[in-house]
């Protein structure tokens, strides 16, 4: 990923808890002759392996698992909020139209995890973390005939990252004026990504309320 140095972020912390909250994911492999993707619910297991680990399920009838029998390195991507930035924000002057948004690449090897309890792990765990916060959360029990066949039609898989990029695109490189400008126009929009944009602004960059 083409990541400026103002938009880098390299800390590795900030970085799962971003994979942790914006876990739907895409998942891209290529067979050699072209790029497939696939997006799923992803879980990250920190203390699996160097840089931690993803797990996922996805249907067997999707061909893309076969994909990881190559040993190919293959890239999820995370996308958080994003936002068209209007130039009449910025107190500069001439300026242009920009997107503002933040993503988190991580790349690593899969491998499929045939064991059923393994299996069942993975999708207990991912039904946790979906239904807890929910007033009554759905505790997950099936009928065993129903959940031995839901088994035999998933593939689950395990991707040991081997690096996590991220990019915080967010104005670092404009003015502190231009910054609070388009805090300002993002938070008072009805729109919930825009919403979502300015926290993260207000948490990354140094919006002073006083800038002009």
């Amino acid at each position: 990923m083409y990541i400026p140095s103002a938009f880098r972020v390299e800390d590795v912390a900030k970085l799962i808890a971003f994979i942790q909250r914006y876990n739907f994911a895409t998942l891209i492999t290529c067979d050699g002759a072209a790029p497939f993707a696939s997006h799923l619910p992803m879980l990250f297991y920190p203390g699996a392996g160097c840089h931690g680990t993803l797990v996922s399920h996805m249907a067997r009838a999707n061909p893309q698992w076969q994909n990881f029998a190559s040993g190919r390195e293959v890239l999820v991507v995370f996308q958080g909020p994003h936002s068209y930035i209007s130039p009449s924000w910025y107190k500069t002057e001439p300026a242009v139209p920009t997107w503002n948004y933040v993503a988190v690449h991580a790349y690593g090897i899969p491998k499929v995890l045939d064991q059923p309890e393994r299996v069942l792990s993975i999708l207990h765990d991912t039904i946790l973390v979906h239904e807890s916060s929910f007033e009554r959360p759905w505790p997950g029990t099936l009928p065993n005939e129903y959940r031995d066949k839901l088994i035999q039609n998933i593939v689950a898989f395990e991707i040991s990252l081997t690096r996590i990029e991220g990019k915080f695109k967010l104005g670092q490189n404009r003015s502190a004026a231009d910054l609070k400008g388009v805090f300002d126009a993002l938070s008072s929009s009805d729109d919930a990504e825009h919403h979502a944009l300015a926290k993260i602004m207000a948490a990354e960059c140094d919006i002073g309320k006083n800038a002009s």
